[in-house]
């Protein structure tokens, strides 16, 4: 009928709480675009296309019609919460608005934060490792010459029935004047630690005090990382952490990974001056966390210390060189008690310092405290758990059994290898999308400071975003024929722009070159290659696990989806995935205030069954297989399959589609 008046479309009220602010606009409207339409803030920092997940609101009072977006769980669906870019509006509605603060605090999608929850029962106040114990005695006299020594152990038995005690020369050099010093009114501290678990064995004298001037009680919880050294301090009298510091391992400066530094300590004075630097870098953080907390670095009382083989020996002082000679074998696994004052830690030179366990040459302390802190040693279920640093560390079993393998992943992840990635400190690039019909980047740096370069999870981000948006192929190289800006010919062969230079803090742009995408696929396969061969040595697939346990403190920002795109993780349902944040000073920090569970991590890392990857064939095959975005194999990759055949690098999401493809879609519907 030519000539007729199309029907005008019904208004809807939309109202945007806490704002306050009340509009009017068509049925069937996407709400992302009213939004931004009435000057209301929504975090779309992916642009609309469904890929971030941070556009959320919470529908207060009527309805939308929203799609589903796996960035929201079904949970969030039924309590009310909706995707911006993915609701319409069809009737009058309310719907609130997180603010900045509540942006800014909320966890990124797919991650959560660390925190100090262990997976079983810890009684650390009726068996304290450390104890504070106060002592009266009588002066000595003409009547009772007992030497100091043997009356203060006198008391001890009569007033807290401690039969003996271990007193080194250190101590005992300070006994005479602390006792006079202290009107024989004296407060102990006391490593009883072996004693609790077997009275037999007697506690160990660590300091004397004055009974009226009891100092805190405090123990150092530490990761020793190749690139990075973490230190939980933590109050003996409560069990928490007070304060947690942390910086680069000084050693980098000799190379990047275990194996450069095995090299290394190999040059005349070169383990002396590793050990320094570990030890300096230590020591650092010590004064950092006592400047901050106002405490007496005296009053720390014990250390327990994790971190892979090679960075356990050299904390030790112990050659690494027979470590990556065939048959890889380290000095020792378990490691006898060290004492600070040997170690040179500006700490009570009486303290005691324990390494956590290691398996084998390449499966360390920091494996053996993810297993403990994970809680994979209790479990029925079928669990991978994963540790991805420098060296990607993996163990695979159940309560009833457990094999674990390691491969070297380099530090491309950790920002090393690649010309603008940095560690994840402010001004890193953490999160980016792209889109897919402009081949515009929208990115996060940490902080909102402006962007330095880029962190590792920010180079996974891109990664699967480059190959998603049809910029790489399967092989990591660049698309030349794509009309953009930012896909250029730069010293180092082609490279993609993620920022440039007046937008960045360092006065030049951010990029990402072939040569750094083939070191990221390089990294990622050593990584799933491991997953496919300890699998394949036990008998299982890929797909019969039940729950896939990631640790390290890279491994908390990993997004799964992204890490699924390029082949670092299996494409398994994202609900088996669980972050767990540092597991290496976890499991540290559990050692130190669960008595018991010491000895557990020792049983832990001796029934653990190690895979030498390094002589492995198979290993070879599946890293060859891998070299690929997201795998040779694309049938083990099934929901990236799906991408492929039906729209060559589409996006996962029907969200992915253009703003106007929405609107578009939304006014045909209504």
């Amino acid at each position: 009928m030519a000539g007729r008046t199309p029907k005008p479309k019904a208004k809807v009220s939309v109202t945007f709480a806490p704002h306050g602010r009340t509009v009017h606009a068509a049925a069937g409207a996407n709400l992302l675009d009213i939004a931004l339409a009435s000057d209301v803030k929504v975090d779309a920092p992916c642009g609309g296309q469904g890929r971030c997940g941070h556009c959320r609101v919470k529908v207060e009072a009527g309805t939308l019609r929203r799609r589903h977006n796996p960035k929201l769980a079904r949970a969030e669906e039924h309590e009310g919460y909706a995707l911006a870019c993915e609701a319409f509006v069809t009737g009058d509605v309310t719907v609130s608005v997180p603010t900045a603060e509540e942006i800014r605090s909320r966890p990124r999608p797919g991650t959560a934060a660390e925190k100090i929850a262990l997976p079983f029962h810890c009684d650390w106040q009726r068996h304290p490792a450390i104890r504070k114990l106060t002592v009266h005695m009588e002066p000595p006299s003409l009547a009772d010459n007992t030497n100091d020594l043997d009356r203060l152990r006198r008391e001890l038995a009569r007033q807290h029935g401690i039969n003996d005690v271990v007193v080194g020369v250190g101590v005992l050099r300070t006994l005479a004047k602390a006792l006079r010093d202290a009107d024989w009114n004296v407060a102990l501290t006391l490593d009883m630690r072996n004693w609790v678990l077997d009275a037999t064995v007697p506690p160990r004298l660590l300091a004397i005090d004055r009974a009226s001037d009891t100092s805190p009680n405090f123990g150092l919880a530490i990761d020793i990382g190749t690139t990075s050294v973490v230190a939980y301090l933590v109050d003996f009298a409560t069990a928490e952490v007070v304060d947690t510091v942390s910086a680069y391992n000084g050693q980098i400066s000799c190379g990047e990974d275990v194996i450069s530094r095995i090299v290394y300590s190999q040059r005349k004075g070169g383990l002396e001056r590793l050990h320094h630097l570990v030890i300096g870098t230590v020591n650092e953080l010590l004064h950092e966390i006592a400047g901050r907390n106002k405490i007496d670095l005296t009053d720390i009382n014990e250390v327990t210390a994790a971190g892979n083989t090679t960075m356990t020996h050299i904390f030790l002082g112990l050659d690494p060189k027979y470590i990556r000679e065939e048959p890889y074998i380290p000095t020792a696994s378990v490691l006898p008690r060290a004492s600070a004052d040997w170690l040179g830690l500006d700490i009570n030179p009486h303290a005691s310092v324990y390494c956590m366990p290691s398996v084998g040459s390449y499966v360390g302390g920091d494996i053996s405290a993810g297993v403990l802190s994970s809680g994979l040693f209790l479990t029925d279920k079928l669990t991978l758990f994963i540790d991805i640093g420098t060296n990607g560390e993996m163990v695979l079993g159940t309560k009833e059994w457990l094999i674990s393998c390691a491969c070297s992943a380099g530090p491309a992840f950790e920002g090393g290898g690649v010309r603008d990635g940095m560690r994840a400190t402010a001004g890193a690039i953490e999160d980016v999308w792209i889109n897919r019909e402009t081949y515009e980047p929208t990115f996060r740096t940490i902080g909102d400071r402006p962007a330095l370069g880029i962190c590792g999870s920010g180079l996974i981000d891109l990664l699967g975003e480059l190959f998603v948006t049809g910029m790489i192929d399967k092989s990591g190289h660049v698309d030349r024929t794509l009309s953009s800006p930012r896909v250029r010919e730069g010293g180092h062969g082609y490279e993609f722009v993620v920022a440039w230079a007046p937008e960045t803090g360092r006065g030049h742009d951010i990029v990402v070159t072939e040569t750094d995408i083939d070191n990221l696929v390089r990294a990622k396969a050593a990584i799933y290659a491991g997953f496919r061969v300890l699998c394949t040595s036990v008998g299982v697939a890929l797909a019969d696990v039940e729950q896939i346990l990631i640790g390290g403190a890279f491994g908390q920002y990993i997004n799964v989806e992204k890490a699924i795109e390029i082949g670092l993780m299996p494409d398994l349902p994202w609900e088996r995935f669980e972050y767990l944040g540092n597991t290496s000073a976890l499991g540290a920090y559990t050692a130190l205030v669960c008595t018991d569970m010491r000895h557990e991590v020792v049983a832990i890392a001796k029934r653990m069954t190690y895979l030498e990857l390094s002589a492995d064939n198979a290993f070879m095959d599946e890293y060859t297989s891998a070299l690929f975005l997201p795998h040779t194999d694309l049938a083990t990759f099934p929901s990236v399959k799906v991408q492929v055949e039906t729209n060559g690098t589409a996006a996962r999401h029907s969200g992915h589609r253009s703003r106007a493809a929405q609107r578009v879609s939304a006014e045909g519907d209504s």
